[in-house]
């Protein structure tokens, strides 16, 4: 799997929702490759969008098409100064990666000096944090092959979350959540609040 990370601020909210929903309805089908999207708005206006695609190779066919040219140039207009990708060739699910059910994601970016080893600590939490955080749906961990990532974290819903983050961590996790959090290192969060899913149509 393959996913670019879109981020950017919006200067026209309601244009943005148009531009995603026409690329839906007359683009998506012949983005060959394509499996879907995680979407929404933050609260200080930063737009983020998950697209997720079976290969670097099919994205970038994708972004070759002039209809996609054509509506990226219109689309950009909707924002507020520069767009910024990034593009994750490594890319690991975990409890099952991204759900259309979720009523609330977490996105996290940032970048550490060891990626391998967070996939390793998510393979090895994967299963007791299904019992600890059940409000949890799953998650994708997405690296650029340098040190930069972009983890997402699914939720059953914002309040879910929140009371579940209060929770002790058992004994026998704890330190490997520690290990996690310090390779993590500075992250930036974007909550989105109302997430958009979209799946490939077959």
């Amino acid at each position: 799997m393959f996913i670019q990370l879109i981020q950017g601020k919006v200067a026209d909210e309601a244009g943005l929702r148009q531009c995603m929903d026409r690329w839906q309805d007359e683009l998506q089908l012949g983005a060959t490759g394509y499996l879907g999207t995680t979407s929404g708005m933050c609260s200080d206006g930063t737009f983020i969008a998950l697209a997720r695609f079976e290969s670097a190779e099919a994205a970038a066919r994708n972004s070759q098409r002039p209809e996609q040219a054509a509506w990226w140039s219109q689309t950009e207009r909707c924002f507020d100064g520069p767009v910024t990708f990034m593009d994750c060739a490594d890319v690991s699910e975990w409890m099952g990666g991204g759900s259309d059910a979720a009523g609330f994601v977490q996105v996290m970016e940032g970048h550490s000096r060891d990626t391998g080893r967070m996939r390793e600590l998510l393979t090895q939490v994967e299963g007791e944090v299904q019992k600890v955080r059940p409000e949890i749906l799953g998650g994708t961990l997405a690296t650029d092959g340098k040190d930069g990532y972009v983890e997402a974290v699914y939720f059953t819903s914002e309040a879910e979350a929140r009371a579940h983050e209060r929770i002790e961590i058992p004994d026998d996790l704890r330190s490997l959540f520690e290990e996690e959090n310090e390779l993590m290192g500075e992250v930036s969060y974007y909550d989105i609040r109302e997430p958009m899913m979209t799946s490939a149509r077959k």
